[in-house]
């Protein structure tokens, strides 16, 4: 009798739950897709093999200029960095992590790469979705306790910084209170919004550690994976690398003096290059926007009210309608002014687009430079040379996209380093 009533309930919700999205169904009918639906499979057999996905810029910047709610998927991720406003722990919090010298010794990395790996599961899983069921699974005790590890290690650090700056503060003298830039150079990003927020009477110890956790998650994976995949084509195409060494040398000389912004701005092949990787290979393939209202694109579709679009960034990235038939091809020179004004606006996204865009795009292409610069002055990359323009690395996608493989490759010191 139980079960019956149970059955009876579910059935009803099951009604009243497409009644409520039916013109959501009406409209999404309309969109291109997949056809040959069967019962039961659906489309399934449709993902067997090649596939063909239309993905057009206009639509995708119409989309991210107009619908700025992230979707539902994005509660996931909002439970460990908060509601906060993307950088290196270092950078955002003025903390040496040193996970390089020994990775077992941190646990914020530990718990950081646990919680990453829970969000992607609770993303691709649909029974760890419901909050009231994902307690009921082993992961929400993981979960928990890496959230708890975070916030304890980052309410510390902000204690801390609060301490440093106070004492600094009563150390001053009154002709020490005038603008010092080189102060400001020196400072983390914690260091400033604890300070340029009014002290202890600015943004609570929550605020800001919703502020650092998320430049933090967002900023520390995604510039690592790009250099890695960068280092793995400078590996493969050792000619293009050959052109950046010359690059460089033509900066740096044999001096081995340290890399200063202004260099930065004259390496403009290995920006090229960068571009290039992040535009095969962008770290956040794909982001979702929830779309809040109604909307009409440029193609002549419309999109329902409460449905949530994916935008594909990789997919927008390889296609040869914007990017001509070699948009498979690994071609730095794709870059060039000349070249890239022709490319239709809204086909490169790698840090998003719109007023909900990276805020943190300017930082990673320089943090990006910066690390390959340091690395590329001192050492050649060899890796196994690649046959056709076309780089052959398989990737999978967790939160963001990586190597399956890795990023292997092999360091030989410069015989006259830069």
């Amino acid at each position: 009798m139980i079960l019956w009533y149970l059955l009876l309930a579910l059935a009803f919700w099951t009604v009243a739950f497409k009644y409520k999205r039916r013109r959501m169904y009406k409209l999404a009918a309309l969109v291109p897709g997949p056809k040959n639906e069967y019962p039961i499979i659906g489309v399934a057999h449709d993902l067997v093999g090649t596939t063909e996905v239309v993905v057009h810029p206009t639509d995708l910047e119409m989309i991210l200029k107009t619908c700025l709610e992230k979707d539902d998927l994005h509660r996931f991720i909002q439970k460990v960095i908060g509601y906060g406003g993307i950088f290196a722990p270092e950078t955002a919090m003025g903390v040496k992590i040193n996970a390089q010298s020994d990775p077992t010794s941190s646990p914020f990395l530990a718990s950081m790469t646990s919680l990453l790996n829970i969000v992607c599961a609770r993303i691709f899983h649909l029974w760890l979705q419901p909050d009231w069921l994902f307690k009921l699974f082993p992961q929400f005790n993981e979960h928990e306790k890496c959230i708890k590890t975070l916030h304890d290690f980052t309410d510390e650090v902000i204690e801390k910084k609060r301490m440093e700056l106070q004492e600094d503060k009563t150390s001053q003298t009154e002709v020490d209170h005038h603008l010092d830039l080189q102060d400001y150079q020196r400072k983390s990003f914690l260091d400033l919004l604890i300070k340029l927020s009014g002290g202890e009477k600015g943004y609570t110890n929550v605020e800001l550690r919703e502020e650092v956790m998320t430049l933090t998650i967002a900023g520390t994976d995604t510039s690592a994976v790009a250099i890695g995949f960068t280092l793995i084509l400078l590996g493969k195409y050792p000619k293009i690398q050959d052109k950046v060494y010359e690059e460089l040398y033509g900066v740096f000389g044999d001096s081995k003096r340290p890399l200063v912004k202004e260099d930065l701005l004259k390496l403009k092949y290995l920006e090229r290059v960068v571009k290039e990787s992040l535009r095969l290979f962008p770290p956040v393939p794909f982001i979702i926007r929830k779309i809040d209202k109604e909307i009409e694109l440029p193609t002549g579709k419309r999109l329902p009210a409460g449905a949530g679009a994916v935008i594909s960034i990789w997919g927008c990235h390889r296609n040869p309608e914007f990017w001509g038939p070699d948009a498979e091809c690994f071609d730095p020179d794709r870059f060039l002014p000349e070249r890239f004004d022709l490319v239709k606006p809204g086909s490169y996204l790698p840090f998003s687009n719109g007023p909900r865009n990276c805020l943190g795009y300017q930082y990673a292409l320089m943090s990006i430079k910066t690390a390959l610069c340091a690395i590329l002055r001192n050492y050649k990359i060899l890796g196994e040379p690649e046959a056709t323009p076309i780089p052959h690395i398989r990737v999978k996608l967790d939160v963001m996209m990586k190597a399956v493989d890795g990023y292997q490759v092999c360091l030989e010191k410069r015989k006259s380093a830069a």
